[in-house]
């Protein structure tokens, strides 16, 4: 291979960040779906920064979908590519790579708190470049979260384009849906302005939270999940969470919220 496609990013990382999204992953049915079935349940995660504790917990949860489950964290820096090998570990591997997944064929790709780091402009053909390296079926998660990862945003793709936008938070650590707003993919987060698809279903959110305020004495989580009853009864096509989780998570199909 060629020399890894993409550039150095800050590297930030911590414990238990990406939670909310692996445990969105595990209980997709179609993530689920994917790992299950492929001949090779090969997980790539691109970007995973200066340490490697990210893809360790990704590695151990996705192994409840598939014991057999096989990933690889891929890094642009060789540096931190040494200090994770060096880490150690029996389940995971750690190589150099960027967006050109290092020729490596995976039924999943996580990129998190990467493509934030880039012009907007360069987003369409990272997307590109992965999109060509998946396996058949295989699918790309693109998201961004704050530092906790207590705000949450990603995109789901496939080989075709972006299939659904999610949003995810704790809801004790948001006054209000538009909140998430700060941490929404590099596709979309210039386009939350009055106008467009993705201001409009975070104002929507908004209204909604504001219209079951009374649900806020049982607690912020009773009030989100008020909160998506009420856009589904609008008509908002919100997909039905398949099970009662922790987290307030709402995912819509990416057309919602496409930029035109």
């Amino acid at each position: 291979m060629g020399a890894p496609v993409g550039q150095l990013t800050r590297g930030t990382t911590g414990h238990n960040r990406l939670r909310r999204s692996d445990r969105w992953l595990v209980h997709s049915p179609r993530v689920r779906s994917v790992v299950q079935t492929a001949a090779d349940p090969l997980v790539v995660d691109l970007g995973y920064g200066a340490l490697p504790v990210t893809t360790l917990e990704l590695a151990s949860r996705l192994r409840a979908v598939r014991a057999d489950v096989r990933v690889v964290g891929l890094e642009i820096d060789p540096t931190r590519v040494a200090v994770a090998r060096a880490a150690g570990s029996d389940t995971v591997e750690f190589g150099l790579g960027g967006f050109e997944l290092a020729g490596l064929r995976p039924v999943l790709v996580r990129a998190f708190n990467v493509l934030r780091q880039y012009p907007v402009e360069a987003v369409p053909q990272a997307w590109s470049v992965m999109q060509k390296q998946l396996a058949p079926g295989g699918l790309i998660i693109d998201g961004t979260c704050d530092e906790l990862g207590r705000r949450c945003c990603w995109v789901l793709l496939d080989a075709d384009g972006p299939a659904t936008l999610t949003l995810a938070c704790d809801p004790f650590a948001i006054e209000r849906p538009s909140d998430l707003a700060e941490r929404l993919p590099k596709v979309l987060i210039h386009h939350n302005v009055a106008g467009q698809r993705i201001n409009a279903l975070l104002a929507s959110a908004d209204r909604a939270w504001n219209s079951v305020a009374g649900h806020g004495v049982f607690g912020p989580r009773v009030r989100w999940r008020a909160m998506l009853d009420s856009l589904r009864g609008a008509g908002l096509p919100i997909e039905p969470p398949r099970r009662r989780l922790r987290d307030g998570v709402l995912t819509v199909p990416w057309s919602l919220v496409a930029p035109p």
